[in-house]
């Protein structure tokens, strides 16, 4: 059930990028898509509420004109940091043998 639950938690295509954009730092929702390349404006607001409703982000809405929204982890989502760390070192070393096979 944990790997299922965890699976649920983080599953599609830009949660896992989301948090991973997030781990350097607060970030304001145009940084975010610029950042997350090929995200679309409805699919980054629909992760984010369901990021936050998690837990795993924060959202501070900034008295500015216009109104300005930062998001942040939590201190509950920098503990997938290391799980996220984890997948980035192997999905580089994955990358690597993928093109070392092609090329030999």
């Amino acid at each position: 059930m944990a790997i299922a639950d965890t699976l649920d938690l983080l599953s599609g295509k830009w949660k896992v990028r989301i948090i991973g954009g997030l781990a350097f730092g607060k970030k304001r929702y145009m940084e975010l898509q610029r950042l997350i390349e090929g995200i679309g404006p409805k699919m980054l607001s629909k992760e984010l509420q369901e990021l936050e409703l998690n837990g795993l982000i924060s959202r501070t809405v900034l008295k500015t004109k216009p109104i300005t929204v930062e998001y942040e982890l939590t201190d509950y989502g920098k503990t997938l940091q290391p799980l996220i760390a984890e997948m980035a070192q192997w999905g580089s070393l994955h990358r690597k043998r993928i093109i070392k096979k092609g090329g030999a």
